[in-house]
């Protein structure tokens, strides 16, 4: 009652070395909106673009989502009412300042990552909107040679 259960799929991997046996456990949120996306929706939403893939690789507290390696979004399983998105330092302020929900990410630079409360009232809308400029962040500054060889990867609007 009142948990989340992270699934491994088949596909939640993709190639990236991840323990199944770690990936089946509960989490209890604390009082996360229903009305919002929770913690398996975004996850399974940063899993839906190109070349995504997840991984413990800080330890089984925390769930990664990468492309080619690169990181773009966190989920502390410890507090997954939270999550960390890389932005864009401007827009990171600008966020911050409008939406009591978005404040600098906690052991990130803070620069450029923010942390999102899904205790909120933030429209699922403007998280995948997040999630979708987090990625392109992170494939704005990969190589040349990534891009070209990878074009999928750039197919991800803001």
């Amino acid at each position: 009652e009142g948990r989340v259960r992270l699934r491994h799929s088949e596909n939640s991997c993709q190639g990236a070395e991840c323990d199944p046996s770690t990936s089946n456990r509960f989490i209890r949120p604390n009082q996360v909106n229903d009305d919002h996306m929770n913690i398996e929706e975004i996850r399974e939403y940063c899993l839906s673009l190109p070349m995504a893939q997840e991984d413990m690789r800080f330890g089984e507290d925390y769930l990664l989502f990468s492309v080619l390696g690169k990181i773009f979004a966190c989920i502390g399983l410890r507090r997954p009412d939270y999550f960390a998105l890389k932005c864009d330092p401007g827009y990171a302020i600008e966020l911050r300042d409008l939406h009591p929900e978005i404040e600098p990410a906690w052991h990130w630079n803070k620069r450029y990552w923010n942390q999102l409360s899904l205790r909120g009232n933030l429209r699922d809308e403007l998280i995948t909107s997040l999630i979708r400029h987090s990625y392109s962040e992170v494939v704005r500054k990969m190589t040349r040679k990534a891009k070209t060889e990878y074009p999928q990867i750039l197919t991800v609007g803001q």
